[in-house]
């Protein structure tokens, strides 16, 4: 089934908002500002995502989507999986989108609207992601892995000690490596 020209115009603006926010970052750029950087206008940014915060939100969920997509790609062995993972998301053009992130969960916690809308399947999605990845699924060690990796990322942005969050997290995956063995 095609999808409506509407909702295909949607998606090039995603596509193009998620480009410019990776060269770019987000910061407090105004909608005028973000629709010229991205060639369109701010009341089309309007039309499409309502607000500045729904159209935050928009590429913080498309950051995600795509981030999921990973999971059916990752090793079998959980250890070799965690550092896969975790190597995908250190990125350094992902910080604007980590930020991102962290922001809008934020404020969702808060109750904020429309962040709230974000609670809980910031965590269910991926749990049902990894659920239908196709590889060994521990929803605990999932949730952990998660929680893991989120707080290393939170850490990275907040610090900028790559060779840290990166010790961290193969110690993570080492303890999870010892996990298995004992097990």
């Amino acid at each position: 089934m095609a999808r409506s020209p509407d909702l295909e115009r949607r998606q090039e603006l995603i596509d193009a908002l998620v480009a410019d926010f990776a060269r770019a970052g987000i910061g407090d750029r105004s909608l005028r500002e973000v629709a010229a950087a991205i060639g369109t206008s701010h009341r089309m940014l309007l039309h499409h995502f309502g607000s500045r915060d729904e159209l935050l939100l928009t590429v913080v969920e498309e950051v995600e989507r795509r981030q999921m997509t990973l999971l059916s790609e990752l090793p079998a062995e959980p250890d070799q999986a965690i550092i896969a993972m975790w190597t995908s998301l250190r990125r350094p053009e992902l910080r604007p989108f980590e930020r991102l992130f962290f922001e809008c969960y934020a404020r969702g916690v808060q109750g904020e609207q429309p962040f709230a809308r974000m609670l809980p399947d910031a965590v269910d999605a991926w749990l049902t992601s990894a659920a239908r990845s196709g590889t060994a699924f521990d929803p605990a060690l999932t949730r952990l892995g998660l929680a893991v990796a989120r707080g290393l990322l939170l850490d990275l942005v907040a610090t900028d000690d790559v060779d840290g969050v990166d010790a961290a997290a193969n110690a993570f995956a080492d303890l999870v490596r010892l996990r298995s063995t004992t097990a």
